[in-house]
């Protein structure tokens, strides 16, 4: 096996690892059975104690541990970071499992038209037929939750998707190393949590679940997810983050028995199976260009 085929191989592990971790964040979250502050300080401050013991080893161990947060531009990703756990950990408690995850897959999209307006990068047109498909599953969904009382967790789900998209699109912008920025800005919305617990009280019933979610389950997936990009494209990784949109909902309904209405199902699966495809096609062009330019340039 060539070097560049073993580091290919080694990038799949990796984003397989992290995204089959990722889908069960959110049925911990309900196993722990609490109030939304209180199960918010609990993964917020487990995370950020693990992330920091991570980075303190890697600084002792190797010396080369990136900078947690680098610069302004990474105080600007660290707040937008920070407002995704909040709007997440509320659409957790005010909408379907199902909508959440399905429009959480939307920030792809979200993406897309951030760099298309602020980085000038313009979609072609396959990007654009995709996202117009996208918006009509969001529709679908968003207008289910109108009758069924789930509106404000759709809208906090899709608020999630847009502030993770703005991060991703200030990363790119600036090109900085934001890998341990996503975690150690969660420390924000730890500080708020505990203000507000303080005032409504604490109530979780099995607090096990989250502090393994934080301690664990987040500082693997996010770091896996982050390290993808480094042996395969982006692409590629994208295609892992849908894994928690795909099986999610599927984890949910075998352990609560919480069935997705059809409307959402429906909704659902134009996201998914809009963002594969687009996915596939950017691979398959992707190779095609290289091979293209390596025709044309040969070594």
């Amino acid at each position: 096996m060539t070097a560049s085929n073993s580091n290919h191989t080694k990038g799949l592990l990796i984003t397989t690892i992290g995204g089959m971790t990722l889908t069960i964040d959110i049925p911990l979250i309900r196993l722990a059975d609490g109030d939304a502050w209180s199960i918010l300080m609990l993964r917020t401050g487990t995370t950020v104690a693990a992330s920091l013991t991570i980075w303190l080893a890697w600084r002792m161990l190797r010396g080369n541990a990136p900078a947690l947060i680098p610069g302004r531009a990474g105080l600007m990703v660290a707040a937008l970071y920070a407002a995704s756990s909040v709007t997440f950990i509320m659409a957790v408690y005010n909408t379907a499992t199902a909508n959440l995850v399905f429009l959480l897959a939307f920030n792809t999209m979200f993406a897309a038209l951030l760099s298309w307006l602020f980085l000038k990068e313009r979609p072609r047109p396959a990007t654009l037929i995709a996202m117009a498909l996208m918006l009509t599953g969001m529709l679908i969904i968003v207008y289910d939750g109108i009758g069924t009382g789930n509106l404000v967790g759709d809208m906090f789900a899709l608020a999630s998707a847009f502030i993770l998209a703005t991060a991703i699109t200030i990363s790119r912008a600036t090109g900085k190393d934001m890998g341990f920025t996503a975690l150690v800005a969660v420390l924000l919305p730890f500080v708020i949590s505990v203000f507000m617990v303080a005032k409504t009280g604490y109530r979780v019933e099995a607090p096990w679940w989250i502090l393994f979610n934080g301690a664990v389950i987040m500082p693997i997936s996010f770091f896996c997810l982050a390290t993808g990009p480094k042996y395969i494209s982006g692409p590629e990784v994208a295609m892992f983050y849908l894994l928690e949109t795909v099986l999610a909902p599927v984890w949910v309904w075998m352990i609560f028995a919480e069935v997705p209405t059809a409307a959402s199902m429906t909704g659902g699966a134009i996201l998914v199976v809009t963002l594969i495809a687009h996915s596939l096609w950017q691979l398959h062009d992707g190779r095609r260009r290289r091979a293209a330019l390596a025709v044309r340039h040969p070594a």
